[in-house]
């Protein structure tokens, strides 16, 4: 006797959303598995998370107790209530690298592609991967603030001012992402580590570690037009902290500077990144 099974009937794709609501569902949904995907992939690798945490310590105590002593402030202030902000500046910029190493690896295993194939926003996957580096930005912050504290940092304005220079922060971390996203998305992942030679110059050509009064004429001018400078400058007058006061417009006005260029840059780069996400093949 012959058994004859019924055929099989392959499954019905998904129908893609159609009214503005069911899209915007549709992207919350995508972006938070992809965000989460990314966060379980971070706790799951204990190196990372362990150098995450390790790195404002070794900060503080390199900057702040190796060259500290060798640099004075204006107003007697300790070295550590003017360099607190500027590590926090730093570790916000140098997260591009973080972006652009998950990007470029998830290029060159075809992840890219799959989650472009996939019956999902088309949005989802850099939605995701920026909520996913907001979150670890935002612990690192919060490490960083912490270890300041224990060192003797403190602000000394209300905590009304440490959540506008927390704002602030996160929105340099937003333009660092797409800046991120899209360095990550040209870049081939043996080449990222040309990235990170860049950019770790670039934190040091601010006012996070020292005036740019003290450097050449030409190198003080670069640091000031810097937007680290402007985000650090910000937070300081934010938080109460020691600053230096400069003499052109972009050094007397951070708070301005803080908001304009991150903007500037998330302008330019995320239609940039959009438009590249888009064309890849």
């Amino acid at each position: 006797m012959s058994l004859t099974l019924p055929p099989i009937t392959p499954a019905p794709m998904p129908r893609a959303p159609r009214s503005v609501l069911q899209r915007l569902r549709w992207l919350i949904s995508d972006s938070w598995n992809v965000a989460s995907r990314d966060l379980i992939h971070w706790i799951r690798q204990p190196v990372r998370l362990f150098s995450s945490v390790m790195y404002p310590v070794v900060s503080i105590l390199i900057f702040g107790y190796v060259f500290g002593n060798a640099v004075m402030v204006v107003g007697g202030w300790n070295y550590r209530e003017f360099l607190m902000p500027g590590l926090f500046g730093q570790s916000i910029v140098l997260g591009v690298g973080v972006t652009l190493v998950a990007i470029a690896e998830d290029t060159n295993r075809g992840v890219n592609n799959r989650f472009r194939t996939m019956p999902m926003s088309r949005a989802g996957y850099l939605a995701g991967r920026s909520i996913a580096d907001l979150l670890n930005s935002t612990l690192d912050i919060v490490v960083l603030m912490l270890c300041g504290v224990a060192v003797g940092w403190t602000w000394h304005l209300g905590f009304g001012n440490v959540l506008i220079a927390f704002g602030l922060l996160m929105l340099l971390r937003v333009a660092m992402i797409w800046l991120g996203i899209f360095l990550g998305l040209i870049i081939k992942p043996e080449n990222t580590s040309v990235v990170w030679t860049v950019l770790l110059p670039l934190t040091m050509f601010s006012d996070t570690f020292v005036s740019p009064q003290m450097m050449p004429e030409w190198l003080g001018t670069i640091s000031e037009w810097n937007p680290l400078s402007a985000t650090v400058g910000a937070i300081r007058e934010l938080f109460g902290n020691p600053g230096w006061p400069g003499d052109s417009w972009v050094s007397t006005h951070p708070m301005v500077m803080a908001v304009v260029w991150p903007l500037a840059i998330i302008a330019v780069f995320w239609p940039l990144s959009v438009r590249r996400y888009r064309s890849m093949s």
